[in-house]
């Protein structure tokens, strides 16, 4: 395999989505609202306990089972909010983060060439089936795994600061987020680059494969509404089981794009 070629590729695509508003601004907006707006509304939340709707907080800790309401022992009121909002509601939000970068990113891959009329003459080059899908799946996991981990990072700074004036103390990354992190995210970006890619390369237009492909999201939808209604408990067993989960399902979404993908099916579409 031609390192180079695969190298090529990735510069060439990264130098488009950086001039791309269209895939930029997902990008960067829907990072900073993640992971840094909703950590510093959160820290204000103790302070919003006697509003009407606060309750449903505590109310939603009094319906999770008892293992999992031990965590919050001996913390008060304002301390089990914060925590709870920080560290374990706002986890499946994170995992947004890499697989929109990854998703956005893999529909300007093939949808975005065509429309652009570039398709055809990056075919035409000297490289193999294999190198053009590497390269095109690396401009999508690279820029989404940086952005995941800087906002990690970013997060974990956020939440301490903004709620430092709650817990008195440094609480956060925990185990859980670390796995969530290192374990789960490069999962997350490698099912929505899979998906998105096969879609992106049988549709003609950038929002098409954007679109289609954002149904991947569903499954973090369903597990933020879990976890908001008890049915899920996120510990870091159950994070590193979903984790697997979804790089089983990378593996086979990556397989069958790997086979079906041929550079004249490409040409035919264009």
């Amino acid at each position: 395999m031609n390192v180079r070629a695969i190298r090529a590729i990735v510069r060439k695509d990264l130098s488009v989505v950086l001039q791309s508003k269209a895939v930029l601004l997902p990008i960067v907006i829907v990072p900073l609202v993640m992971l840094l707006v909703l950590p510093v509304l959160a820290s204000f939340a103790p302070h919003l306990i006697n509003l009407p709707g606060a309750s449903d907080l505590t109310g939603m800790l009094e319906r999770m089972p008892e293992p999992f309401a031990a965590r919050f022992v001996g913390l008060t009121e304002e301390q089990t909010i914060v925590t709870l909002l920080l560290v374990y509601l706002f986890a499946p939000m994170y995992l947004i983060v890499p697989l929109m970068v990854a998703s956005v990113i893999a529909a300007d891959a093939f949808a975005g060439e065509k429309e652009r009329r570039t398709l055809e003459a990056l075919l035409y080059t000297p490289t193999t089936d294999a190198e053009l899908l590497v390269g095109k799946l690396l401009v999508g996991f690279v820029p989404a795994m940086a952005v995941a981990w800087g906002g990690f990072l970013v997060y974990a700074v956020v939440a301490n600061a903004a709620a430092w004036s709650v817990m008195g103390q440094i609480f956060f990354p925990t185990v859980m987020w670390w796995v969530l992190a290192l374990w789960v995210a490069p999962a997350v970006a490698a099912v929505g680059l899979g998906a998105t890619v096969l879609v992106s390369a049988r549709v003609n237009t950038f929002q098409e494969a954007y679109q289609i492909g954002g149904a991947v999201v569903l499954p973090i939808v369903l597990l933020i509404v879990g976890q908001a209604a008890g049915v899920v408990v996120l510990s870091t067993a159950v994070v590193a089981a979903l984790g697997a989960a979804f790089w089983v399902v990378a593996a086979a979404l990556l397989t069958f794009g790997a086979r079906r993908f041929r550079r004249g099916e490409l040409l035919a579409r264009s």
